[in-house]
């Protein structure tokens, strides 16, 4: 597998599947790819929440805004250039703030199923 460099600017985001709200990804390295990772952009608008469980580890990088995230026994804030890890199994609520975020993610094992 090559080499890759990405940025912002090139992820295509749809919203996150099974939400209606401001929360899109855009994955840049997927299945599609053959590793066995996801890699890829997140976008937040303000106040915004997602509960769900998990169903692969996920950890974003915080670029830009504040994401909180509980899985009711602990609750963690981070900004820019922190990071939060969240397990497959973890039932967690993510929270934008105010100014929404901006987050990068690397998931394992891919989060989407390959296309039919």
């Amino acid at each position: 597998m090559p080499i890759h460099k990405f940025a912002v600017t090139d992820a295509v985001f749809e919203r996150s599947p099974g939400q209606d709200g401001e929360i899109f990804a855009g994955n840049l390295l997927d299945q599609r790819d053959g590793g066995p990772v996801t890699i890829g952009f997140g976008r937040y608008g303000p106040d915004q929440i997602l509960e769900e469980t998990m169903t692969v580890h996920d950890t974003m990088v915080i670029l830009e805004g504040n994401i909180t995230v509980s899985d009711g026994r602990k609750t963690v804030t981070a900004g820019p250039g922190e990071i939060i890890a969240m397990q497959k199994g973890d039932r967690v609520t993510i929270r934008s703030h105010e100014n929404g975020a901006v987050t990068a993610y690397v998931t394992y094992p891919h989060w989407q199923q390959p296309e039919a």
